[in-house]
């Protein structure tokens, strides 16, 4: 059998800026992989991000000698975890899908639930802002609040009031130091806090060995693969699993299972992409604590029938869209 593997960069414009406290964007720059044999056709997204020292020209090398490859799913086992690995790894599960008729849902045991609550983000900007756009989706059961280390009290105060009703993931994307999150230990424990989600840099969250504060700390940028997750013991009590820090479903259903293992809350997030690229991380999200997954709610124009975020809550694709062994003919015009 010869698969047939190319792979393009595609850029999705927003509909708002997306600010954390590390930068802006305003479209979803992706890789896309198609993987082909026999007239089946497998889909797959990545987002390169520039935290890793990834870009999409980046990732376009690194795959170029796997889609070559004789066995493309052994050069794709061989690539290291990131978003190189990640693209080519769905495609490779849908076009799996597709030849077999056996879904991605029963090959995993992990299906996607029919309503899905996930959590919607409110951007960094000024707090007046953030409570705007807090107060936009306060009928949202979670929503995740970005930060920095600028005042940080104020706007978390702003989203709170203008969403009442919701809880909060708070995100300051390794923007705070010790004594900015110790400091806030407060305000956090008397807000409905979810968690909050790596408020340290990755390279110094040795200092959270031993603090035990009223709410759950979850790692994102401190964890990639399931090798990284015992020594985040005594320093969090969730995980972030991410497709593209896993490197792809594979290694991501892995590490779901040694992260209960090991007594871990698990968040399943995505980067801002599109259904293409979030839709698979919905077998993981379906067994998770907590689902980040708006990722295409950012979009001006995503895939015709991806999924779809609405109050907070995610409606599947339709049939034949990634990973259910359906061809979806006219979902890729």
């Amino acid at each position: 059998m010869s698969i047939a593997v190319s792979a393009r960069p595609v850029s999705h414009l927003l509909k708002a800026p997306f600010r954390i406290s590390r930068g802006v964007k305003t479209a979803a720059d992706v890789v896309e992989v198609i993987a082909s044999v026999d007239g089946h056709v497998g889909r797959g997204e990545s987002v390169p991000y520039g935290r890793y020292d990834e870009t999409v020209e980046s990732v376009l090398a690194q795959l170029a000698p796997a889609l070559a490859a004789a066995d493309v799913e052994a050069a794709c086992a061989a690539l290291p975890p990131g978003a190189a690995r990640n693209a080519l790894d769905l495609a490779l599960w849908d076009l799996r899908a597709k030849r077999t008729g056996v879904s991605v849902a029963t090959a995993t045991g992990l299906p996607i639930p029919g309503d899905l609550v996930t959590a919607v983000t409110v951007s960094l900007d000024e707090p007046e802002k953030m409570a705007e756009a807090a107060g936009a989706v306060a009928d949202a059961p979670l929503i995740k609040i970005k930060l920095s280390a600028e005042d940080p009290a104020a706007r978390l105060r702003a989203v709170a009031a203008a969403a009442p009703n919701s809880r909060f993931i708070v995100d300051p994307n390794e923007g705070w130091t010790f004594d900015i999150l110790n400091g806030l230990k407060g305000l956090l424990a008397d807000l409905p806090i979810a968690l909050v989600e790596q408020p340290l840099p990755a390279d110094a969250d040795h200092e959270l060995e031993g603090w035990d504060p009223p709410f759950t700390v979850c790692a994102d940028e401190s964890v990639h693969v399931g090798g990284d997750l015992a020594a985040l013991r005594g320093r969090y009590q969730a995980v972030n699993l991410k497709l593209d820090k896993t490197g792809g479903l594979t290694e991501a259903v892995a590490m779901l299972k040694a992260a209960r293992a090991l007594g871990f809350q698990v968040m399943t997030g995505c980067m801002v992409a599109s259904s293409l690229g979030v839709a698979p991380a919905l077998h993981l999200g379906g067994a998770s604590d907590f689902a980040d997954l708006d990722g295409p709610w950012w979009l001006a124009v995503d895939h015709p029938g991806g999924l779809r975020v609405k109050r907070g809550r995610i409606t599947p694709p339709k049939r034949g869209f990634w990973g259910d062994g359906e061809e979806g003919e006219g979902l890729w015009l």
